[in-house]
C-alpha cells in the first residue's frame, strides 16, 4: 500500500494534457458505459479544442491511451473491468487534487474500486448506490408513444424548474435551489434550450402545469442518456410513464443518437418494469457515490 492507503500495484501515473480525438476511442469500447465522459469530451471537441486540460485524465500503457476519467463537477471513470492499474492511478490523481466533485458516477465496476481507494480519505459519502442497471433502446419502442409528449419551450421555465426541483428533491434529499443557488435553474434553461428538455402539460383550475417530464443529460454522436424522469404525485399509477418515456425516445432517436440509455436503482422496480415494458434491455450497471 502506498500514502493515503491507496494501491500501488501499478507504476502508471495519471496524465493531463490528454488528446481529446484519442480519449473518444477509448470511449468507443462501452459507449453506454461512458456517455457521461464522452458528452463532455464531445462538447470540448466542439468548443474548438483538441486537448483537455485538468479535467481530464487519462492512463497509458505501453504508450497506448488505456483509461480515461473525467475530473469535472462528477468524477467519472472510463476503464475495462479488473483495470487495476488505471483505477490506482485515478485514485492517487484524485488524492492528491482532493475532492472537488459532487459525485463518482459510471460503471459500477470502476466507480466501487474508485471510491473504495478514496473513502479513506474522503470520508464517508452521503450515500453509496451500488446497484444501478445501466438500460438501453435502439430500435423503436414497444409501446405506443404519448403524442402529447414534446420539447419544453423557454417560455415555460416557470412550469418546467418547479417540476425539475420536486424530482431532484424525491432522487437526491434535498433542494438544488436552496440558498438562493442560481446553478441549477440555469441547467434547466440550457436543457430547454438545446431541446433536451421533454414534457406533457396538463391544465385544470391551478392552470399549466408540468404532469410528466423527462431530460437529456448526456448526449454523444452515440447514445443520448435520459435523466430526470418524473411524474407528478397525484397522476402516479395512471399509465402516464411508459407512453411518456416511449414518446422521449423516439424524439431522442430522431434528434440526437441512434441509441437511447438510462440507469436506475435496482430496488426501484416499478420503473424497471416501466422501462423494459417500453422496450429497454440491460447492458451493463451502474454505480454512483453521492457526497
Amino acid at each position: 500500500m502506498g500514502p493515503w492507503g491507496v494501491d500501488v500495484r501499478g507504476n502508471g501515473a495519471a496524465v493531463n494534457g490528454v488528446d481529446l480525438r484519442e480519449a473518444l476511442g477509448v470511449c468507443d469500447r462501452d459507449p453506454v458505459g461512458s456517455v457521461l465522459a464522452a458528452s463532455r469530451i464531445e462538447s470540448a471537441l466542439a468548443d474548438g479544442g483538441d486537448r483537455a486540460g485538468s479535467s481530464l485524465w487519462g492512463f497509458r500503457r505501453d504508450g497506448r491511451l488505456d483509461a480515461v476519467c473525467w475530473a469535472g463537477a462528477n468524477l467519472v471513470p472510463v476503464c475495462a473491468e479488473g483495470d487495476v492499474e488505471a483505477v490506482d492511478a485515478f485514485a492517487r490523481a484524485a488524492l492528491r487534487q482532493g475532492r472537488r466533485s459532487s459525485s463518482i458516477v459510471g460503471p459500477a465496476w470502476a466507480v466501487l474500486a474508485l471510491w473504495d481507494r478514496l473513502e479513506p480519505s474522503w470520508g464517508t459519502a452521503r450515500e453509496v448506490r451500488p446497484d444501478q442497471p445501466s438500460l438501453v433502446l435502439d430500435g423503436p419502442p414497444l409501446v405506443e408513444p404519448d403524442p402529447d409528449v414534446r420539447a419544453a419551450r423557454p417560455d415555460e421555465i416557470g412550469i418546467v424548474l418547479p417540476a425539475c426541483v420536486h424530482m431532484f428533491v424525491e432522487e437526491v434529499g434535498y433542494s438544488p435551489v436552496e440558498g438562493g443557488s442560481t446553478a441549477y435553474e440555469s441547467r434547466v434553461r440550457a436543457l430547454i434550450a438545446e431541446q433536451r428538455s421533454f414534457v406533457r402539460v396538463g391544465t385544470g383550475e391551478r392552470g399549466p402545469h408540468v404532469v410528466f417530464k423527462a431530460e437529456l443529460g448526456a448526449v454523444t454522436r452515440r447514445v443520448a442518456q435520459v435523466q430526470g424522469v418524473w411524474v407528478t404525485p397525484s397522476l402516479r399509477g395512471r399509465g402516464l410513464a411508459a407512453p411518456g418515456m416511449a414518446a422521449v425516445t423516439e424524439l431522442a432517436r430522431l434528434r440526437f443518437a441512434p441509441s437511447v440509455s438510462l440507469y436506475v436503482n435496482s430496488y426501484n422496480e416499478r420503473a424497471l418494469a416501466t422501462y423494459r415494458r417500453v422496450g429497454f434491455r440491460q447492458v451493463g450497471t451502474y454505480a454512483t457515490v453521492l457526497f
